[in-house]
């Protein structure tokens, strides 16, 4: 499912401040193979995680590459799902190889076909040197992409921003760890404390009513933003920044 948390502030007020921080959690079965985020053999200007299921070997769920693009996504909860539809993890891989589209012309295009997918949330993103842009488009949404104005933004298994409770309670982490000045490490070390937590977000009358299908206690460990339950949860943890004189600090956990 996964849980995205990012402040985005492209004309931070110190010039070594981050104009990007970006924390995230994929959430999967635990014995659906993939490949720990590393840069890519057939390219060495991406940097991803990769899906190694069959018929979907090459997706992802957040990648960025040396020319200062990122893209992330995430699952749209829905209680019965296309078996035949088109790999969604496919959206991120093609983003980060594309070198002819914009974050937005390319959401763009992808909102032009959002109908072969099931439901997801895809965020796409550059940073140059004069220009920074954050652009977000879910298929269970409005038809058009939107960018994003500078902000503390959180997306989970619905649309950007929808306030279920783990969304509101992660968030709330989350801001007070950004809205500290840390050096690299710290803030690294307060993300992944953010990422970790367990606590159960329930009764949540929105997120069940979106879950329809799915049984209560796959609900109440879907409610918390670091999922575990006997098959299905967190797999990985990744946080990100970005300065104006670096491409990005990743830290990503398996």
């Amino acid at each position: 499912m996964c849980i995205i948390f990012f402040k985005f502030d492209p004309r931070p007020a110190s010039k070594n401040a981050y104009r990007l921080i970006l924390a995230a959690n994929r959430d999967e079965f635990y014995n659906r193979p993939t490949k720990a985020a590393d840069f890519w053999a057939s390219n060495s200007e991406i940097l991803s995680g990769l899906d190694l299921e069959e018929g979907k070997e090459g997706g992802s769920w957040l990648g960025i590459n040396k020319r200062g693009k990122l893209a992330a996504l995430t699952n749209y909860l829905e209680g019965r799902p296309n078996p035949d539809a088109q790999g969604r993890g496919f959206l991120v891989s093609n983003f980060l190889t594309d070198q002819s589209q914009d974050s937005y012309s390319y959401l763009k295009r992808v909102s032009s076909e959002g109908h072969l997918y099931n439901g997801f949330n895809l965020l796409t993103a550059e940073f140059k040197a004069k220009e920074d842009t954050v652009c977000y488009y879910g298929n269970r949404g409005s038809a058009e992409p939107i960018r994003l104005n500078p902000g503390i933004y959180g997306l989970s298994n619905s649309l950007l921003e929808t306030p279920w409770r783990k969304l509101q309670h992660g968030k709330r982490l989350f801001t007070s760890v950004v809205n500290q000045t840390l050096p690299c490490d710290s803030l690294v070390h307060d993300l992944l404390n953010v990422l970790n937590n367990e606590e159960l977000n329930t009764p949540d009358p929105a997120q069940e009513s979106q879950g329809e299908g799915y049984s209560s206690p796959m609900l109440r460990a879907l409610s918390s933003v670091c999922v575990r339950s006997p098959h299905y949860g967190t797999r990985s943890e990744s946080s990100l920044s970005q300065t104006p004189i670096s491409l990005a600090r990743v830290r990503d956990t398996i």
